[in-house]
């Protein structure tokens, strides 16, 4: 009844008895097996080893723990750890399949493999993208200080426009890495920050940029909150940008801020028609941009990154949308 191939070999090579398993394992009858030497079964790049070990046994040597791969009827291999000891003029053998743990092993090796590969894929973006994005952005700001006419400057200011959209591309990417690829963001909510002057700042920036929106806010909370003020100014620039880019043209966007059974919660809301059905699915995933302008500039990151700096602060980031406004709202408890 065991799992384990028991079998007895002569000094040629040949199991002259076997037990049941052989062919509940490999498929084989014991008459199949009798009629060939043993190294008709095993797989061609494990003979060498195979037959060493054998010549070994023949000379009155045990041979334990060799592992090699054994041939099914079908035509698959398993892989099978050989413990085998000489007895007079026969050879005990015994095998147990080790292709699970073989699967096993493979299988983390390969997820050493993708996390090597995930630090290197940050590095690359992180160091050997950013230099010469420095460089190029250094280069225009050396020639707009010396360039006098209009065209130049122009072109200067599209240069920089530029730099700056990749930069925060690069930002994006790298966020997406860390969060999917290497199992969340990273934050430290090791210090207290006022967060009303940081949503400020960030509203005033989104309103440099679309000088056509108005901004409300509404604050109902108490500083200082213990959080990240990097991460949360991003989520906050993020949420806010959908806003705009997403809402009614020209309509007012309103944020506001208030504290609430132990928690700290943000709201931010546009105007305009809701998110469609077949959209809010993907909301939140990946590059998933749903029917957006043609205009609109990015990799779709914006709010899988903004959920995430959610998640890592111990909250969530969640949506409604009906006929007349949308609304994301950034829930955490506050420490």
């Amino acid at each position: 009844m065991t799992p384990d191939l028991l079998g007895f070999a002569d000094k040629d090579g040949y199991f002259f008895d076997t037990n049941p398993a052989w062919f509940r394992l490999l498929g084989f009858t014991h008459d199949e097996i009798k009629a060939h030497r043993f190294s008709h079964f095993v797989h061609e790049d494990d003979l060498d080893k195979a037959n060493r070990a054998f010549d070994d046994l023949m000379r009155g040597r045990p041979v334990l723990n060799m592992i090699n791969r054994y041939r099914c009827k079908d035509g698959t291999y398993q892989w099978m750890l050989w413990n085998a000891v000489p007895e007079g003029e026969h050879i005990f053998c015994a095998g147990r399949c080790v292709t699970a743990e073989k699967e096993n092993e493979a299988a983390l090796k390969t997820r050493d493999d993708e996390a090597a590969l995930r630090e290197q894929f940050i590095a690359v973006l992180g160091h050997d993208v950013r230099n010469p994005l420095a460089a190029i952005n250094a280069a225009s700001r050396v020639i707009g200080r010396s360039a006098t006419d209009d065209q130049t400057q122009e072109m200067v200011a599209s240069i920089q426009g530029s730099s700056a959209r990749i930069a925060r591309l690069i930002d994006d990417v790298m966020d997406f890495a860390r969060a999917r690829l290497g199992g969340g963001l990273n934050i430290d909510r090791q210090q207290a920050h006022d967060v009303q002057p940081i949503l400020e700042q960030v509203a005033q920036e989104i309103l440099l940029a679309h000088p056509a929106t108005q901004i409300v806010t509404e604050y109902d909370f108490c500083d200082p909150i213990f959080c990240d003020d990097g991460r949360i100014s991003q989520l906050i620039s993020n949420l806010l940008a959908n806003a705009v880019l997403h809402g009614e043209k020209g309509a007012t966007v309103t944020m506001s801020a208030e504290d609430r059974d132990g928690s700290f919660y943000l709201r931010v809301t546009n105007l305009g028609e809701p998110i469609p059905e077949d959209v809010r699915p993907m909301l939140f995933q990946p590059f998933a941009r749903g029917s957006v302008r043609e205009s609109q500039q990015g990799l779709g990151l914006g709010l899988f990154i903004a959920r995430e700096i959610a998640r890592a602060h111990g909250g969530d980031l969640t949506m409604t949308s009906d006929d007349g406004s949308t609304v994301f709202t950034f829930r955490m408890p506050r420490l």
